[in-house]
């Protein structure tokens, strides 16, 4: 579960059907519309939180509404619908992914640009590699360098960087030589190269990995909790999700809070970031869903589970995949 920007550049360049880059990075639900993913009969469509069909299963996949649009797939083209079920873009595109701060990333041949909600190409397909873009900026790779590019498609942090990430709270992970460490918007370099790995901050801290161990900095590059975690999460609601390997026992996850105290000890086999108050873990074996005190809210009881948004959580049983409530009562009965 480490939470490296290799690992999430490398999830960014192909996704499963209906998923996010981490499942555990759920949308809010201004983001998603209110309506939910479904997949019946082999088929995609969206139900509303009531469990209504609301757009029927139709597409070859689909993923969540992001800025009021969701990418679908009809064989092997992609294109957007609206919140009515309408193709808003046309199936024609080689690859695309979902809308980010009002532009999204495509693939034409083999050079990536960025369409806006019309389908308009508006940032020529002309970079190696693309990200999202993140408070106005997104990563572009020329040859085997990365920049960062503005929505008019400027190029305005030069192309220098091994690997860069997403502007978070004003900062960008990024690697120079064999070292990471951050700029702030203006390309300017604020916390100097010196980690091993490092994320995007999240309420003020970041994890960075010191010789393969996981700690977490604020924004002025000082150490707040020591490396000392084989791996490590952003702050979600106040708590950090890490992991420490057992030679015995094997990995297992808990919560910190921002002092590195645990705030849940280490005990679960998987677990997930906390989302409207509640986190995904899984006890021999089953997921279930704890509270913040590591309280069980939601009995172990299925083979996967993914964090709330909008009040529904989407589980899977026996390959089948449906939505619960916080109750854990199923809103959509598992279905494929």
């Amino acid at each position: 579960m480490k939470q490296t920007l290799v690992t999430v550049l490398a999830l960014l360049t192909l996704l499963p059907c209906g998923l996010q880059a981490q499942p555990q990075d759920v949308k809010p639900e201004e983001e998603h519309a209110g309506l939910f993913l479904v997949q019946v009969g082999g088929k995609y469509g969206y139900i509303e939180k009531t469990g209504k069909l609301a757009i029927g299963p139709q597409f070859d996949c689909a993923w969540e509404f992001s800025d009021g649009l969701a990418r679908v797939q009809i064989g092997d083209k992609f294109g957007y619908i609206n919140k009515t079920g309408k193709l808003a873009i046309d199936p024609q595109l080689e690859a695309a992914y979902d809308f980010s701060d009002g532009l999204a990333r495509v693939q034409v041949g083999d050079k990536w640009g960025y369409i806006d909600a019309t389908g308009k190409l508006v940032i020529s397909s002309q970079f190696d590699f693309a990200v999202d873009f993140s408070d106005g900026l997104a990563p572009v790779a020329i040859g085997d360098k990365y920049g960062y590019i503005d929505k008019a498609g400027k190029l305005v942090i030069s192309s220098q960087f091994n690997l860069a990430g997403d502007f978070s709270e004003g900062l960008a992970p990024s690697k120079i030589g064999g070292k990471y460490g951050y700029i702030d918007g203006t390309g300017k370099v604020v916390i100097k190269p010196q980690f091993d790995d490092a994320s995007g901050f999240s309420g003020g801290l970041a994890c960075i990995e010191i010789g393969e161990k996981w700690g977490y900095i604020d924004k002025i590059g000082k150490l707040v909790v020591k490396p000392q975690f084989d791996g490590a999460r952003a702050f979600s609601e106040g708590l950090a999700l890490v992991e420490v390997v057992d030679t015995t026992v094997g990995p297992k996850f808990g919560y910190i809070d921002k002092t590195g105290g645990y705030a849940i000890n280490r005990q679960f086999s998987e677990a997930n970031d906390f989302s409207e108050g509640v986190a995904a873990v899984e006890v021999d074996g089953k997921y279930g869903y704890i509270d913040k005190t590591g309280k069980d809210v939601i009995k172990p009881q299925f083979d996967d589970a993914f964090g709330f948004s909008g009040g529904l959580a989407w589980v899977s049983i026996g390959g089948k995949r449906g939505y619960i409530d916080k109750t854990g009562k199923y809103i959509w009965e598992p279905s494929k």
